[in-house]
């Protein structure tokens, strides 16, 4: 059985192209979006980090470039702060509004001027826990609940975020924090972990229309979650299995995905995989119908 690949091509600052090599454990590009962001804020050329400029503590608000999925955790960085000149830090959340959707410019503040608007939740981050340097990460969960994670501490922001609609992650670089920069995302599966596409500087943001970005209207559900240009990949002998992570695939699920080695088809494996009930890769139903086998 044969393998495919998608390579997809970037064109970085200096108009040169460079290739992305897109594999189905991607999450998809994430970067700031660039079109609609606050009137204070510079984004760099690769759309990883947002400064706010200037003599003021608003102004700040910036969207990624993309919907990101339930339980996507979402890292940034703190550049730069501010401590000793304004009080309050920035704010997270999430937003069903799509960036490029808002009319400019955009209010000065997520809170209140956003949140007061339907689709809209943020919440302030403590301010020590923004200092330059810090690093965290924010999520919102299967129940709707947004959740904060720095220095090995989780707490739960707020509740009530409307998961029937796509989500965009939302921050104000307010108050005392002066630039962040995001550090990509991930995800904890069942099996393993997915991750966001790198973004070297000074490539600019792939394309919405092109490559493994997830498209505007896909569900937060986690049932479109997967690259689109993966779907209709064929996995090979030569493919890492995706329970163990080491040995080679040799064994077909019956959507016809070959994605296990041997070992892991083992009856203990194998019961946990059916359990889970989906394929790893395309999300089919993979439970068994009477008569039917596991090929290896």
């Amino acid at each position: 059985m044969g393998k495919r690949r998608i390579w997809n091509k970037r064109k970085n600052s200096g108009g040169s192209v460079t290739a992305h090599k897109c594999r189905c454990h991607c999450l998809g590009p994430l970067t700031f979006y660039g079109q609609a962001a606050g009137d204070r804020i510079h984004l760099s050329s690769d759309g990883l980090q947002a400064e706010r400029r200037g003599d003021t503590f608003r102004g700040g608000v910036v969207f990624t470039s993309r919907p990101v999925r339930v339980r996507e955790r979402i890292r940034v960085r703190v550049q730069k702060d501010d401590v000793f000149r304004w009080q309050g830090a920035m704010r997270v959340g999430f937003t069903s509004v799509p960036p490029s959707d808002r009319s400019l410019p955009l209010p000065e503040m997520a809170i209140p001027n956003l949140t007061n608007k339907r689709g809209h939740w943020a919440v302030p981050v403590p301010e020590y826990q923004c200092s330059a340097g810090s690093e965290l990460v924010f999520w919102v969960s299967a129940g709707g609940s947004v959740y904060l994670e720095s220095s090995n501490t989780r707490r739960k922001l707020l509740s009530g975020v409307d998961l029937s609609q796509p989500l965009w992650a939302m921050i104000d670089i307010y108050g005392q924090t002066r630039s962040i920069r995001l550090l990509g995302s991930e995800m904890k599966g069942l099996f393993y972990r997915r991750k966001s596409c790198p973004v070297s500087a000074p490539e600019l943001p792939i394309s919405p229309d092109r490559g493994c970005n997830l498209n505007a209207n896909a569900s937060t559900s986690g049932q479109a979650d997967e690259c689109i240009s993966c779907l209709d990949t064929d996995m090979s002998a030569d493919e890492t299995c995706v329970v163990c992570m080491q040995r080679a695939v040799k064994s077909a699920l019956p959507c016809g995905h070959k994605c296990l080695c041997y070992q892991c088809t083992s009856r203990v494996s194998l019961q946990v995989l059916l359990q889970f009930g989906t394929c790893p890769l395309c999300r089919e139903n993979i439970r068994l119908r009477a008569g039917q086998e596991i090929l290896t």
